[in-house]
Formats: C-alpha cells, structure tokens, sequence
C-alpha cells in the first residue's frame, strides 16, 4: 500500500504551508530522513523528511502552492509496488487552497468627465485547465472569463509560471476599448478647450507569504489584545564600548567577536532574574511566573526570503557567559537567514530585543511578542555631546524604549527594571563574571 505524505505541522501555530521546492521527481528513491522538499512556514522556510523508504510515484501539489496542513502533496511507493500502477489525484482540499495570493483591490471609479464607452462584444470564454494547459489561479480564471482572455496566450509570473490575477489585468488594461465614443464637453469660452485625460492609479501587487500573514495577524493580534504603554530611558556607553574593544583585541585570534547585542542579552538576562514579572506572561485570570530566563533575538529576514522578523530563543540567557551567547546568537542569526529555523528555535522566548542600532536607527519603539510581556528596542550608541560630571564632554549614548504589557507591569515596575538594566551597561564589568 503506498504512503501519502500530508503537509506538516511545523510550528504550533501552522495552519498552512508552501511548497517552495521540491527536491524528489517523480521515480526518484528516496530513503528515510531524506529532505524531500523546503516547505514554507508561518514562521519560516523549513525542510520536510521523508519517514520510510520507497519510490516517489506521485506530486499531488506543485511548487509555489499554499495548502493547509494535513494535505495529501505526494504518494510514495512501497518497496514491491509498481509506481505507475498508483493512481491519484490531488485532493478537493489541495485545489480548494490553490488560491491566489494577490490581493483583490477595487476598481478606479471612473472620473465625471471621463466619456461613456459603448459596450465590449462577448468573447468566447477560456478553456478549463486540462493536461497542455496553463496552471491557472481561480481568481486570474474569473477575471479570463469576464474579460475574453485567452489563458494560453498568456505567460504565468505566479509561482512555477502560474497565471494569477496580475497577469491577467495587465492583458485586459494592454487591449483598446471598442466602441469608445467621444462626446463634446461645452465650454462658455468660444474656443473649444481640449479635455485632460487623467491616467487611472497604477499599482504593483506583491504577493504576500505565509509567514508576511502570520506576522500581521500576530501584530494586529499583539495591538488590538495588549494594553502597550512605553517607558524610555537613554544609557552611557563609554565603559561597555571600550570594554568590548579591549575584549575582541584579546580575543581575536580565536576569531571570537563580542557585539554590543551580546552585551544587551546578557544585561537583560541578569535583570529579568532580578525582576521576576519580567519574565512573566499573561493568563487570563492569573499570571504566569517562568523558571527559565531565556531571551528572544529578532532576527531580519532578507527580502529575497520574503523579508520580515523571526525571534531567534537564547535559553537560559542568565547563566550564559558573553561568550556563549554570541556563539549561539551568530548560529541561530546565521541559520535563520539560510535555511530556516525549527520550532525549537523559536519557541519558549520570555522576553524580546528588537535591535535596529546597526541600522543606524537612533530611537523606534517595538510591538510585543506575545505571551511576552515586554519586549526591549535599542537605538545605535551615538557620540554625541553629553555631561559627564558636571562637564560638557563627547561621549556614547544609546536610547533604549521598553514596550510593556499594563497588565502585568505598571510604570514603578517598569523604571526599577531600567534602572537596574541601566547599572550593568554603565558597569559592563558586572556581565563578565
């Protein structure tokens, strides 16, 4: 009997996945453990493995396809059976979730002065998709059929050079209008003046990944559920930057490189044992009190992997020395933007920075990473004119913003925590012990 692989679960809060790429074809052997294909989650780009040995005898869901999790995407051939003999079609919930991902957006409404045109003459509808045909989204096929497009002269930008909505407009705005009949305008002057056209908006669609959907509907979810409130607070830089200075000299030769984030996980960790409702999440009718101390690093995605954040966990952030955090930190920050991180990775984080000082961004405040109840944004350390000891001077400051959840901390809570935060970036020789 042949085994049907189904689109996996991959992180707690997966409802559907892409199928990026496949790594198997059709007769290939693949082996237990071997990654079949790179699976596109709400949180990342992920591989899926194969669980026995066999021969791939059927592609139930093509590249580029979003479908949600449980789906039949592929049959495997036991050792004995003939994959040919397997017959198979993809599932009714595998064509419903080929969807298109671009947008719908309204039509322009039609300027006052524009004249009325005379209607279009019906065209034939499009063929169906069918064995030699185009692979077509239901909304790009819709739009063929009200407008007389013909699918197969059109060349699919989608995923796996699908036809989507996008391709289907540009052919429909590319075609004159029949029958336009232009009408005089009356003017009181006694010559005639000639009426402007105005050009209709023109937009670009961007589809939309899984992941861009879960982080928007996270954040909404975050905003419209959390009671946000931000306590700011700037910090001297000196010590720590010429501590860290002294730091990567001496330890360059085993190629270890310290970042000001090392330093900001690790001041953090510290405090959020000190401040135990830091490290704390909301539960309804109690609040939850955690053992572990572990920090979320948010990690930037490039946009040639559909851009956006993944919160990389640093567990047990406190009892971790500078050093073993920027080991694990330059890892997970590293595979994150190669190859995806797993649900292990990711989970579990008490607290979030959200660092955009290499950006050279000065001052931002951030969302919250629910079940957290704050998370940490950090400008660059700027040199600046400061007061130090009474005296006008040159020195490195960096603004520091705290997003904070009113229902577990108040402003009180809020302000010891900094200032104990504040004590060990001044004192930077406190994080080394």
């Amino acid at each position: 009997m042949s085994i049907t692989l189904t689109m996996p679960r991959l992180s707690d809060t997966m409802e559907q996945g892409t199928i990026i790429k496949w790594n198997v074809q059709e007769g290939d052997e693949v082996a237990s453990g071997a990654v079949v294909a790179d699976i596109e989650t709400d949180k990342a780009t992920m591989e899926m493995q194969a669980y026995d040995d066999g021969v791939v005898a059927k592609i139930l869901v093509g590249e580029g396809t979003q479908v949600p999790v449980g789906t039949a995407i592929a049959l495997i051939a036991e050792d004995g059976e003939d994959p040919a003999d397997i017959d198979a079609a993809p599932s009714a919930a595998a064509e419903a979730a080929q969807v298109d991902p671009t947008p719908e957006t309204p039509e322009p409404s039609t300027p006052a002065a524009e004249a009325p045109t005379a209607p279009t003459p019906a065209r034939s509808a499009p063929p169906a998709s069918g064995p030699g045909r185009p692979r077509v989204s239901p909304v790009a096929r819709r739009l063929a059929e009200e407008h007389g497009i013909d699918l197969g002269s059109l060349a699919g930008s989608g995923p796996g050079g699908r036809i989507i909505k996008r391709d289907v407009l540009a052919q429909v705005n590319a075609e004159p209008m029949a029958g336009t009949v232009e009408t005089a305008v009356p003017v009181p002057l006694a010559a005639p003046t000639a009426v402007q056209e105005v050009p209709a908006l023109e937009s670009a669609a961007i589809e939309v990944s899984g992941m861009r959907q879960t982080i928007a509907r996270r954040l909404v979810e975050s905003k419209q559920t959390i009671p946000h409130y931000q306590v700011k607070m700037r910090f001297s830089m000196d010590a720590l930057i010429d501590l860290r200075a002294s730091l990567n000299e001496k330890l360059a030769a085993e190629e270890v490189k310290l970042s000001v984030n090392d330093f900001l996980v690790r001041a953090c960790a510290l405090a959020m044992a000190e401040h135990p409702m830091f490290n704390a999440s909301w539960a309804g009718d109690r609040i939850l009190a955690h053992r572990r101390v572990n920090v979320g690093v948010a990690v930037s995605l490039s946009e040639e992997r559909g851009g956006g954040l993944v919160v990389a966990t640093i567990r047990d952030a406190n009892l971790k020395s500078l050093r073993m955090i920027s080991a694990e930190t330059r890892s997970l920050a590293s595979k994150a933007r190669d190859k995806g991180l797993t649900t292990e990775e990711m989970s579990d984080a008490t607290f979030t920075i959200s660092n955009l000082g290499m950006f050279g961004v000065d001052d931002f405040t951030a969302i919250i990473n629910p079940p957290n109840s704050a998370i940490l944004a950090c400008g660059a350390a700027i040199e600046q004119p400061v007061v130090r000891d009474h005296q006008l001077a040159v020195g490195w400051e960096m603004a520091a913003n705290l997003s904070l959840d009113h229902r577990v901390i108040d402003g009180a809570m809020a302000a010891r925590y900094l200032a104990t935060l504040k004590s060990m970036i001044e004192e930077p020789m406190r994080l080394l012990a």
